[in-house]
């Protein structure tokens, strides 16, 4: 999968990863994922945005997560 579709730049969104050509943020596909949209609906909102974009995110998600940093986590109540 292309990881290089994701780019951050300080001047783009306050830096945070984005889907190269446009303003679409990692951040609110997997926020949109999580609420339930299907992959459809985003692409359906955002017009610019591809399948492979969607997936690049993913895929650049997996490979952050992976580091040896630890993340806290909230204890469900």
């Amino acid at each position: 999968m292309q990881t290089n579709m994701i780019i951050s730049d300080p001047t783009i969104m306050m830096g945070k990863p984005v889907i190269a050509g446009s303003r679409v943020t990692v951040e609110l596909i997997l926020e949109k994922l999580a609420a339930g949209e299907s992959i459809e609906q985003i692409l359906e909102a955002h017009p610019r945005l591809t399948r492979e974009g969607i997936q690049a995110a993913l895929t650049f998600t997996t490979g952050v997560l992976r580091g040896d940093v630890v993340y806290p986590a909230e204890a469900a109540a």
